[in-house]
């Protein structure tokens, strides 16, 4: 493990709703991106696939071409996971640029990112709001009947 401690390395983490993705950024790499060990080509559904290739198209691949990615989701939806996994790589280029390069090229980077969404580096604390008694459910209450 001590050659491991020298490695540029950082660990962020997405959130989105219940889906919770943890990304773990390696700089001296090969530009490989996986999603639960599937390429982010590959991410389904299909649908929201543009959705995961956000922060590459806004910052440019180039930022990311000699850094690779693991990131683990589990939790939540299929949507759900897609935001969280957004979030994870978006925070995880601005921390790994932090850390590791300077901290006018991270402040560029957040600003660009902030610019276009801002649930790509802060998360949403939107939540199921739990059911009640006297309804099917949170806010719906039975039928009232006085006969």
């Amino acid at each position: 493990m001590g050659a491991a401690t020298d490695k540029r390395m950082v660990q962020v983490f997405g959130r989105k709703k219940t889906a919770v993705a943890v990304a773990l950024i390696k700089g001296d790499g090969k530009g490989m991106i996986k999603v639960n060990g599937v390429p982010l080509e590959l991410v389904e559904p299909e649908g929201l696939r543009i959705k995961v290739f956000e922060p590459l198209l806004i910052l440019g691949a180039e930022r990311f071409a000699e850094l690779d990615i693991r990131v683990r989701v589990n939790g939540g939806g299929r949507t759900s996971q897609i935001y969280a996994v957004r979030q994870a790589l978006a925070k995880g280029i601005v921390a790994y640029y932090q850390k590791f390069v300077d901290e006018a090229t991270k402040q560029e980077l957040k600003e660009m990112l902030l610019s276009y969404d801002r649930t790509l580096l802060v998360a949403d604390p939107r939540r199921c709001e739990p059911k009640k008694f006297g309804g099917r459910g949170a806010r719906a209450r039975f039928q009232k009947s006085y006969r």
